[in-house]
Protein backbone atom coordinates (compact mmCIF):
# COMPACT_ATOMS: atom_id res chain seq x y z
CA UNK A 1 0.00 0.00 0.00
CA UNK A 2 1.51 3.57 -0.89
CA UNK A 3 0.02 6.59 1.13
CA UNK A 4 1.50 10.08 -0.67
CA UNK A 5 0.12 13.60 -1.06
CA UNK A 6 -0.20 14.85 -4.47
CA UNK A 7 1.65 18.41 -3.58
CA UNK A 8 4.49 16.88 -2.03
CA UNK A 9 8.32 16.46 -3.54
CA UNK A 10 7.45 19.76 -5.85
CA UNK A 11 11.11 21.13 -6.51
CA UNK A 12 10.91 25.16 -5.50
CA UNK A 13 12.20 25.88 -9.49
CA UNK A 14 11.00 23.77 -12.45
CA UNK A 15 13.45 24.73 -15.58
CA UNK A 16 10.94 21.68 -17.15
CA UNK A 17 7.80 20.51 -16.72
CA UNK A 18 8.17 17.93 -13.88
CA UNK A 19 6.52 14.67 -14.61
CA UNK A 20 5.85 11.33 -11.74
CA UNK A 21 4.09 8.32 -12.76
CA UNK A 22 1.82 7.20 -9.39
CA UNK A 23 0.56 4.33 -10.86
CA UNK A 24 1.53 1.89 -13.70
CA UNK A 25 -0.79 -0.92 -14.66
CA UNK A 26 -1.59 -3.21 -17.87
CA UNK A 27 -4.36 -0.91 -19.07
CA UNK A 28 -3.23 2.58 -17.93
CA UNK A 29 -0.37 5.23 -16.33
CA UNK A 30 -1.64 7.87 -13.61
CA UNK A 31 1.09 10.83 -13.62
CA UNK A 32 1.46 14.01 -11.70
CA UNK A 33 2.50 16.74 -13.67
CA UNK A 34 3.76 20.02 -12.26
CA UNK A 35 4.32 22.99 -14.47
CA UNK A 36 5.20 26.49 -14.27
CA UNK A 37 5.41 28.84 -16.91
CA UNK A 38 6.03 26.16 -19.43
CA UNK A 39 4.32 25.57 -23.07
CA UNK A 40 5.15 23.51 -25.91
CA UNK A 41 7.67 24.66 -27.99
CA UNK A 42 6.53 26.27 -31.23
CA UNK A 43 5.06 23.94 -33.86
CA UNK A 44 5.18 20.87 -31.55
CA UNK A 45 1.54 19.27 -31.28
CA UNK A 46 1.42 15.94 -29.11
CA UNK A 47 0.26 12.85 -30.87
CA UNK A 48 -0.90 10.09 -28.58
CA UNK A 49 -0.85 6.68 -28.95
CA UNK A 50 -3.60 6.27 -26.04
CA UNK A 51 -6.77 8.20 -24.85
CA UNK A 52 -5.88 10.68 -22.17
CA UNK A 53 -7.94 12.42 -19.21
CA UNK A 54 -6.51 15.34 -17.26
CA UNK A 55 -7.59 17.66 -14.54
CA UNK A 56 -6.08 20.25 -13.21
CA UNK A 57 -5.90 20.44 -9.46
CA UNK A 58 -3.95 23.57 -8.67
CA UNK A 59 -2.72 26.70 -11.15
CA UNK A 60 -4.34 27.33 -14.40
CA UNK A 61 -3.45 25.95 -18.28
CA UNK A 62 -4.68 26.75 -21.75
CA UNK A 63 -4.81 23.96 -24.30
CA UNK A 64 -5.25 24.46 -27.89
CA UNK A 65 -6.76 21.60 -30.14
CA UNK A 66 -5.93 21.10 -33.88
CA UNK A 67 -8.29 22.48 -35.84
CA UNK A 68 -10.35 24.45 -33.27
CA UNK A 69 -10.24 28.51 -33.64
CA UNK A 70 -9.71 29.24 -29.73
CA UNK A 71 -7.99 27.68 -26.90
CA UNK A 72 -9.26 25.99 -23.59
CA UNK A 73 -8.90 27.70 -20.47
CA UNK A 74 -8.58 25.10 -17.71
CA UNK A 75 -8.51 26.51 -13.70
CA UNK A 76 -8.71 24.03 -10.98
CA UNK A 77 -11.21 21.36 -11.30
CA UNK A 78 -11.35 21.40 -15.17
CA UNK A 79 -10.51 18.67 -16.84
CA UNK A 80 -10.84 17.18 -20.31
CA UNK A 81 -11.04 13.57 -22.18
CA UNK A 82 -8.24 13.81 -24.67
CA UNK A 83 -9.14 11.22 -27.63
CA UNK A 84 -5.87 8.67 -28.84
CA UNK A 85 -4.03 10.93 -31.80
CA UNK A 86 -6.46 14.47 -31.07
CA UNK A 87 -3.46 16.72 -31.72
CA UNK A 88 -2.91 19.10 -28.91
CA UNK A 89 -0.27 21.24 -27.16
CA UNK A 90 -0.15 23.61 -24.04
CA UNK A 91 -0.40 27.15 -25.15
CA UNK A 92 0.47 28.29 -21.77
CA UNK A 93 0.43 27.31 -17.92
CA UNK A 94 0.43 30.22 -14.67
CA UNK A 95 4.06 31.84 -14.69
CA UNK A 96 3.33 32.85 -11.16
CA UNK A 97 2.49 29.67 -9.53
CA UNK A 98 2.91 25.90 -10.38
CA UNK A 99 -0.03 24.09 -11.83
CA UNK A 100 -0.60 20.33 -10.26
CA UNK A 101 -2.56 18.09 -13.16
CA UNK A 102 -3.36 15.13 -12.56
CA UNK A 103 -3.42 12.34 -15.52
CA UNK A 104 -4.75 9.18 -16.59
CA UNK A 105 -3.42 7.75 -19.67
CA UNK A 106 -5.30 4.30 -20.76
CA UNK A 107 -6.49 2.46 -23.90
CA UNK A 108 -10.28 2.35 -24.47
Amino acid sequence: MNIGNLFDAIPAQLPQELCTTLLNADSFRLERIVSQGHRSPPGFWYDQEEDEWVIVLEGSASLHFDGEAESRELRPGSYVNIPAHVRHRVVCTDPARKTVWLAIHYVS
